[in-house]
């Protein structure tokens, strides 16, 4: 008897990258287009029970209206600590002054227009939260197995095209057909070279050591940037007297200073951070991620789309890489919801372009930015801190400049897709 072969599983969506966009982009579909809409995720973080991140990020308050239209806000708002002033100070290492140049209120105004038709009201919230990885991951791992999403511990190994679908291949031998593929699997995605698409920009001389801070002293939601030769050292709150620490060095220096016995490393610490916040002890594991600037040639391929890392990397002296990626995702659901609303297929060149025309242009803008502002102010060139000084004296002069900063960093300025004005799909 011939035997008889195994059918591939189909699904409308294929998403390789269970981090916060590829998760987020499977809940807003699965919810704005019903059950009937079938999507999968696979990562291999999915075989543990509970993630293991140790990272805390910046929402902005855009997305957090994402994460509260898709039903898992409420789960981490306990745990998420809203920023609410923050403070930007340039020297020297070795300075016994750190002058502030320049200081935001944390919070951001907007307008809703009354119940009963009439003026706006203008309300104001936090420009951003912080909120540790694992909490947020792990709610979005909750949520999407509460919508009956298929999550699969594995990776996309690669795929090829069918008629009308997107053949992919799990590292188990699986094989899957999709009718799209979107890859949020990180910088270094698989998806990306298998699909041949070229990765531009170049690695900074550079080196971000992670870390979490206990302290003595209550931090009062206040996050702090003070520009060091080296790059930007950042004190970011979190719930309880703990901080999280983005601390720019160079690679070669990034690298000794993560290996230093826990003395030494504390006595790094203590001099770059201060003493204000009082005795300080490090609770969480150290580690250093190399930055870059690296955009994607293409988001988009045949019946493939790339989001997040995969699609584009930007220097973390702005707190807006994963918000960009959340933005990624939140135009890409809008352009798939309202494509198979209306019948059409999903992974259809036209639906991707539109995907890819909504994100390319801020997404290159934002690069640009945080390139220059970080030639701008990781070096000692006595002249360049001269200029930078004036021009953060000058902003903070005039508070109409302020507000339109404070509301690009809340994610509120240009296209916004609905997920980001907190609506659904």
């Amino acid at each position: 008897m011939a035997k008889r072969l195994k059918q591939h599983q189909k699904f409308d969506l294929l998403i390789g990258g269970a981090g916060f966009a590829g998760l987020a982009l499977a809940i807003a579909l699965r919810q704005g287009l019903g059950e009937a809409f079938s999507v999968m995720v696979v990562d291999p973080a999915l075989a543990t029970p509970q993630s293991k991140d140790p990272r805390a990020s910046a929402i902005a308050a855009a997305a957090r209206r994402l994460f509260e239209a898709i039903g898992v806000w409420d789960a981490v708002a306990d745990k998420a600590q809203p920023i609410l002033d923050m403070v930007v100070s340039d020297s020297k290492l070795d300075d016994v002054v750190r002058p502030t140049f320049l200081t935001f209120g944390g919070e951001v105004e907007h307008s809703r227009r009354a119940h009963d038709g009439g003026v706006d009201i203008i309300e104001s919230e936090p420009f951003a939260h912080m909120v540790e990885n694992r909490h947020l991951i792990d709610a979005l791992v909750a949520k999407a197995k509460e919508l009956g999403i298929d999550l699969r511990a594995g990776t996309v190994s690669g795929f090829e095209h069918a008629a009308n679908a997107i053949d992919v291949t799990l590292n188990d031998g699986e094989k899957i057909s999709a009718r799209l593929l979107v890859g949020a699997d990180g910088a270094r995605s698989v998806i990306r070279e298998t699909a041949g698409i070229p990765n531009r920009g170049w690695s900074y001389d550079q080196s971000a050591i992670v870390t979490t801070v206990g302290h003595e002293r209550e931090h009062h939601g206040r996050a702090e940037e003070h520009f060091l030769p080296s790059g930007p050292f950042a004190i970011l709150p979190l719930t309880g007297k703990r901080v999280s620490i983005v601390w720019t060095e160079t690679a070669r220096e990034a690298e000794r200073i993560v290996a230093l016995p826990d003395a030494e490393f504390h006595a790094e610490l203590e001099k770059r951070f201060g003493l204000h916040l009082g005795d300080l002890e490090v609770i969480g594991p150290r580690r250093a991620f190399p930055l870059g600037l690296f955009t994607a040639r293409e988001f988009v391929g045949e019946r493939l789309a790339l989001v997040g890392d995969a699609a584009h990397v930007i220097h973390p002296i702005a707190g807006q890489g994963l918000n960009m990626g959340l933005r990624d995702i939140a135009a890409l659901a809008e352009a798939i919801s309202d494509a198979a609303r209306l019948g059409l297929d999903i992974g259809a060149s036209n639906v991707l372009e539109r995907y890819q025309r909504w994100r390319r242009f801020d997404t290159m803008t934002m690069g640009v930015a945080t390139d220059v502002l970080n030639r701008l102010f990781s070096n000692s060139n006595d002249v360049l801190r001269l200029a930078r000084d004036v021009g953060l004296g000058l902003v903070e002069r005039v508070p109409a400049l302020k507000k339109v900063f404070i509301r690009e960093a809340a994610g509120f300025t240009g296209d916004v897709p609905k997920l980001l004005r907190g609506e659904g799909l």
